[in-house]
């Protein structure tokens, strides 16, 4: 198996982008997630209740991220070492570091609404949830539930023929296949092996990298958001829940947490027990 794929999105739920390399670190990749935006009073936005989130770019830059909104234009925002710190809004974490007013007023002219953004500014204050796999000392940045989220193109090609066997079982027109961006993940493996055989990894080696199985990852509403209509649909939900449903949830991937730091990066080695 390759990693085929790499993944970066430094602000949650915003649009992220692909790399070549990237450095992993306890609590995820370097630059992952370290951003959020939040509500005036403090609560978490994501795309899940405003999906202009997801035309908003955010990449990495030197000391900070450079955010592009859904009318091309760019602001570079400094990681804000010094900044406020404000309450967080997150499970397990109690305060982020709010960046500049200039942030905080160009992200609400693109999402059409009044927003903040934050920071956090250690990873090591939030642990990984031992209901998601973590052990004491496992740290965690802005991601849900978990470091890393790798998924593999045989499971999508998979779920790719089941949407279009569902469909045509309904009379409708075949779909288009649907993009692994859906899916927000963080590294994406191909190769020789068996639609959903990730579920029952429970080591993975990338290059020189060792991680170990975390939990599989449960599917939201988040998945049905066309990240360039922002139009939602039924689909993979849909699909997901006639073929992989579980204890009342659909899954798809599988999360991941560091056992060590390095590199990484598309076409190293992939090896899974």
């Amino acid at each position: 198996m390759r990693l085929t794929a790499v993944h970066v999105h430094p602000v949650k739920s915003l649009g992220g982008v692909a790399v070549d390399r990237a450095t992993v670190e306890p609590w995820g990749l370097r630059h992952d997630r370290r951003w959020l935006v939040l509500h005036p009073d403090g609560g978490v936005l994501t795309a899940r209740t405003e999906h202009r989130m997801l035309g908003v770019t955010a990449a990495p830059a030197p000391g900070g991220i450079t955010l592009t909104g859904c009318d091309g234009g760019t602001l570079t925002v400094p990681e804000p070492t010094d900044g406020v710190p404000v309450p967080a809004g997150m499970s397990r974490l109690d305060t982020v570091r709010l960046a500049g007013d200039d942030a905080h007023h160009w992200l609400s002219g693109q999402l059409r609404r009044p927003v903040r953004l934050g920071w956090l500014d250690d990873p090591r204050r939030r642990p990984v949830s031992a209901d998601h796999g973590g052990r004491p000392g496992d740290p965690l940045n802005l991601s849900d539930a978990g470091p890393l989220l790798l998924t593999t193109l045989p499971s999508l090609r998979r779920l790719d023929e089941w949407i279009v066997e569902g469909a045509a079982e309904r009379g409708e027109p075949a779909p288009a296949a649907l993009p692994m961006a859906r899916f927000r993940p963080t590294v994406v493996v191909d190769g020789p092996v068996e639609p959903f055989a990730e579920d029952g990894w429970r080591t993975v080696r990338i290059g020189a990298v060792d991680f170990r199985f975390a939990e599989r990852c449960d599917r939201c509403q988040l998945t049905l958001i066309d990240p360039v209509t922002f139009t939602t649909g039924r689909e993979p939900i849909r699909t997901l829940a006639r073929h992989r449903r579980h204890d009342g949830r659909t899954w798809f991937g599988v999360r991941l947490i560091p056992l060590g730091t390095g590199e990484i990066g598309i076409g190293d080695e992939v090896d899974a027990g």
